[in-house]
C-alpha cells in the first residue's frame, strides 16, 4: 500500500513538472506508443508482469510459483531497477549543473523512493528463493539472466534515441557503460554472475544520491524569504 501511495505521488509530481515546463501532457504521455524505444520498454514490462496483473492468478504449483518469481523480477529488477535509470541520470545531471533545478529535486525524491522499492522487491525475491530453493533451477537462472540482458539492451536503445549527439557532458556511450554496471549490480543482488566484467560507473554521483538516506537539512537550504528579511528597516 505504501508503494502504491508513493507511485501516485510520483505521477502527480511528473504531471506538475510537465505543466511547469509548458509541455503538452498528451504528447508526453503518448510517447510510450509513438517512440519505438519507449514502446518496446512498455511492451516488455507488460509481457513480463502479466501474471500478477491478473485477478485470477494463483500460486501453489511450481509453475505458478515460478511465474510469480518471474513477474516480480520483471517488475522490480528490470522495470524499476534498469528502465528508470537513463531518464533519472539525465535529469539529475542537469540539476548538478544548476539547470532545471526544481524538476531535478523532484526526481531526486522520486529516485529515493524507487530505490527503496527496488531493495524491497529484491528482498522479497531473495526470500522466496531461500524458502523455495526448488524454484531456483539452472534453467530458471538462465532465463532470469536473459531477462536482465534484454532489459539492459532496451534501456541502451532508449539512451541512443534520447541522446543521439550527447547532452551536457553525457552521451549514449557513457550511458551504455553505466547500464552495464547497473546490470551487473542487479545480477549480483540476485546471486548471479556478472554479465559485463569490468564495467565501471561513469556517474559515481548517482550512487551517492541513491545510497544517501537523508532528509533535507533546513540549514543547508537557501530560503529566499530569509534573504529579504535582513533588508527590513525596524525604525
Amino acid at each position: 500500500m505504501r508503494q502504491a501511495f508513493e507511485e501516485a505521488i510520483h505521477t502527480h509530481a511528473y504531471q506538475y513538472c510537465i505543466e511547469s515546463l509548458g509541455m503538452d501532457q498528451g504528447e508526453v504521455f503518448n510517447m510510450y506508443r509513438e517512440v519505438p524505444s519507449v514502446a518496446k520498454k512498455a511492451a516488455w514490462s507488460i509481457a513480463h508482469t502479466r501474471g500478477i496483473s491478473s485477478p485470477m492468478f494463483q500460486t501453489g504449483t511450481p509453475e505458478t510459483d515460478q511465474e510469480l518469481l518471474r513477474n516480480l523480477i520483471g517488475f522490480y529488477v528490470v522495470t524499476e531497477g534498469i528502465f528508470f535509470y537513463c531518464g533519472f541520470t539525465q535529469i539529475l545531471s542537469m540539476g548538478r549543473r544548476n539547470k532545471m533545478t526544481g524538476v531535478a529535486e523532484q526526481f531526486q525524491y522520486i529516485l529515493r523512493d524507487e530505490s527503496m522499492h527496488l531493495n524491497f522487491g529484491i528482498d522479497v525475491i531473495n526470500q522466496i528463493k531461500l524458502e523455495n530453493p526448488h524454484l531456483w533451477t539452472d534453467s530458471f537462472k538462465a532465463e532470469v539472466r536473459q531477462m536482465v540482458l534484454e532489459g539492459t539492451e532496451l534501456e541502451i536503445q532508449y539512451a541512443h534515441d534520447t541522446m543521439p549527439r550527447g547532452i551536457l557532458g553525457m552521451n549514449s556511450s557513457m550511458m551504455e557503460e553505466y547500464l552495464h554496471f547497473i546490470a551487473n549490480r542487479r545480477l549480483a543482488q540476485l546471486g548471479l554472475p556478472e554479465a559485463f566484467p569490468g564495467a565501471q560507473n561513469p556517474f559515481p554521483w548517482m550512487s551517492e544520491i541513491m545510497d544517501l538516506r537523508k532528509e533535507k537539512n533546513f540549514f543547508e537550504t537557501r530560503v529566499i524569504e530569509y534573504q529579504t528579511g535582513g533588508a527590513l528597516s525596524w525604525d
